[in-house]
């Protein structure tokens, strides 16, 4: 991967919402315990069952966590975009991490050491409630995912999937934000189905779909059909 220029951590961590009401004084304390990364696509940032020392925030880019099973199927847990945090909670079980990370693109990130933010949490309850509030969030999008996975058929979970990323009620046109293999793997899904799907929608009207760019020609109907 060609070279990039070095990121502007303090500037960083000011636009980071958990430490958006700290001191230039804290700022520059965490920016020592503050490294960047730059990772290519199909990288692997960590493997699982390696051990935590801070917590990760994506810059740019996109980071898939996943685990495989035995026989060597994929499930992807979560995608972190831009602007995102991950590993915060298992940084304080003092346990390994129960996923991988790999990059789905060049991946630029930041890498904030555990020391830090414990000491952070000593001297501020504000930010421990802020880290409590940001992990709160977290849960409760993964329990949503279940609860989609258990009572929402295919056809709904993908048809759920491309309003979210759309979010809008008028016709427009989108561009998957990855690979549909990580897309079906996201929505508990092989595929194939999310192919069948995608076709079943097309044939019906109400998508076209050309490779990762898909245009929903009514997004009311579609949401229609998702009851």
């Amino acid at each position: 991967m060609a070279s990039t220029p070095p990121i502007d951590i303090p500037a960083l961590l000011k636009r980071i919402p958990l430490f958006s009401e700290l001191s230039a004084a804290d700022i520059e304390r965490i920016a020592r315990y503050t490294r960047d990364r730059h990772i290519a696509r199909g990288e692997v940032l960590f493997q699982r069952g390696d051990q935590p020392h801070g917590f990760y925030f994506v810059v740019s880019g996109q980071v898939k966590l996943a685990f495989s099973s035995p026989q060597g199927t994929e499930k992807v847990v979560e995608i972190i975009g831009p602007m995102q945090s991950f590993g915060e909670a298992v940084m304080f079980m003092n346990k390994p991490y129960p996923v991988f990370a790999e990059a789905l693109t060049e991946t630029a990130l930041i890498h904030v050491g555990q020391a830090v933010v414990s000491e952070l949490i000593d001297q501020d309850p504000s930010f421990a409630h802020k880290l409590l509030a940001g992990m709160s969030i977290r849960l409760h999008g993964l329990i949503q995912d279940v609860e989609t996975y258990s009572l929402r058929s295919s056809i709904q979970r993908v048809i759920g999937y491309l309003l979210q990323v759309a979010d809008s009620d008028s016709p427009c046109e989108i561009d998957l934000p990855t690979s549909k293999q990580v897309i079906a793997s996201r929505l508990n899904l092989t595929p194939e189905t999310l192919s069948r799907i995608f076709h079943d929608l097309s044939e019906s009207g109400l998508i076209s779909v050309h490779g990762k760019h898909i245009t929903l020609h009514d997004p009311a109907r579609l949401a229609r059909h998702q009851v």
